[in-house]
């Protein structure tokens, strides 16, 4: 699994953890083992000029996807092959969401990595069906992922 991990923060970020998550949920989700993914951690400014750019909404978000080769997931004995895409992470909005919820910035990171592959992987929660899905789906991946390391 080619995952690259871009920091281009004062944050400090486990890069190890990061690739660790990306191969596992890319594995479970039978995602081909030479497929690309790129995971960038950016101050507030250009996550909102993103934000702005890309969906038209004020203030920075906590993560953005950006798909290219729109893989989906694989079935038995078939893989997703190509470039996944490009996962946009703010640790400044994640670190404020982590703080409410009760927990480390480090695992709301971690969620939000979950979260924004499985965007690249078509995953969305426009409605409540699919919001239940996904969410369920991202919860069961990193619950598994975090008893494992």
């Amino acid at each position: 699994m080619a995952t690259e991990i871009i920091n281009e923060t004062d944050v400090r970020i486990d890069e190890t953890e990061f690739s660790a998550l990306a191969s596992f949920v890319l594995k479970e989700m039978k995602v081909s083992p030479h497929a690309e993914l790129t995971i960038v951690f950016i101050e507030p400014e250009p996550m909102e000029e993103l934000h702005v750019r890309w969906l038209d909404l004020p203030g920075p978000t906590d993560v953005m996807s950006f798909p290219m080769d729109e893989l989906t997931p694989g079935t038995d004995g078939k893989y997703s092959e190509g470039t996944l895409g490009d996962i946009v992470i703010c640790p400044q909005v994640a670190a404020n969401q982590a703080h409410a919820a009760g927990h480390s910035a480090s695992e709301e990171m971690l969620l939000l990595a979950t979260h924004g592959i499985l965007h690249l992987l078509g995953y969305d929660h426009v409605d409540e069906d699919e919001k239940k899905e996904m969410f369920d789906l991202q919860r069961k991946l990193l619950l598994t992922f975090l008893s494992r390391r």
